[in-house]
């Protein structure tokens, strides 16, 4: 797999131009940044939460942890990170543990940490761990375009 089917129809259905780069696999998002050659801040990664009725993707650097409890003040709701078995349900045709930080073409809502925001290229992985999708910045904006924005990681 290279990209995931349900991701690359959305972004072909919005126009987004990408590159793909391949890479050595790697289980976590900053070690798929390092075996991409790309700055960790530049890789966006989706965290998929839920708050026991509906799920959500939060996304944010892959240089960065979630700061769950800023996130809770940022939405007015209690959230907990989703069980791999919940992701799995969701993200049914990427590898396990290689969600693609678009959340719009899988049904969920989005919130962005603003940091990514400002970012002239954005990259990710498209649904398994050997493969980075390359987009200009106003590229991923439009990829979740009612995505909400706030301030909840910070620097590992």
């Amino acid at each position: 797999m290279t990209i995931a089917p349900t991701l690359q129809r959305y972004m072909s259905d919005q126009n987004i131009s990408f590159d793909l780069i391949q890479h050595e696999p790697a289980m976590t998002s900053l070690g798929a940044a390092h075996a991409g050659h790309v700055p960790g801040d530049r890789l966006a990664k989706g965290i998929m939460l839920s708050d026991g009725r509906n799920y959500m993707l939060a996304v944010l650097p892959a240089s960065h942890h979630l700061r769950l409890s800023d996130l809770k003040s940022e939405l007015g709701q209690e959230l907990r990170l989703a069980s791999e078995d919940e992701i799995v349900q969701v993200f049914r045709d990427c590898d396990r543990g290689a969600i693609p930080p678009v959340g719009t073409c899988y049904g969920l809502d989005v919130i962005v940490e603003d940091s990514m925001e400002r970012l002239p290229d954005i990259y990710f992985e498209g649904g398994d761990h050997a493969t980075l999708v390359h987009v200009k910045g106003d590229d991923f904006a439009r990829l979740n375009p009612r995505a909400q924005h706030g301030t909840f990681s910070e620097r590992m």
